[in-house]
């Protein structure tokens, strides 16, 4: 768990209430896990329908479409990041490698897909699958953080 101190970068903020500095530290830590596991369990049901409504030949029709190929290997990777990809960061396990392929994911998602129809996600645009792409850029740099099962198991890629 991360302390109230002083680091590298200088010292941190003088709390405006002192007697909640200490426990500045352990929310820190909280918030962080507030945010991987959010991110993993809210990409669930994004794979989920592909897994099982959509199948395979679904998601590789949807892939040719933008002509990404090999198309059904492709397939099976994006159900495989966003369903047990989506657990697993939940879980803190494995998280920075799943993150990374969620990261690669989002940006192929957010160039071929998304691109052309500008910024705004009201119009189809990168705005959310950017938002994605960066909390989970997020998540990759930071790992699976104190409260995860790769800290537990005490070995974190």
């Amino acid at each position: 768990m991360a302390t109230y101190s002083t680091t590298s970068r200088g010292a941190d903020p003088r709390p405006l209430i002192p007697a909640l500095g200490r426990y500045y530290g352990f929310t820190s830590d909280l918030a962080y896990v507030i945010v991987r596991v959010t991110a993993g369990l809210m990409l669930i049901p994004h794979g989920w329908p592909k897994v099982t409504v959509m199948g395979a030949s679904g998601v590789a029709a949807m892939l040719t479409r933008y002509g990404l190929e090999p198309a059904v290997p492709l397939a099976y990777v994006i159900m495989v990041v966003e369903t047990i990809g989506g657990i697993m960061l939940a879980l803190g396990l494995f998280t920075r490698p799943v993150a990374v392929l969620a990261v690669i994911e989002f940006l192929v998602i957010i160039f071929v897909a998304h691109w052309p129809r500008g910024y705004g996600a009201g119009g189809g645009g990168i705005e959310f699958p950017l938002m994605w792409g960066l909390l989970l850029l997020a998540v990759a740099l930071r790992g699976g953080g104190p409260y995860s099962l790769d800290r537990k198991i005490g070995v974190e890629v």
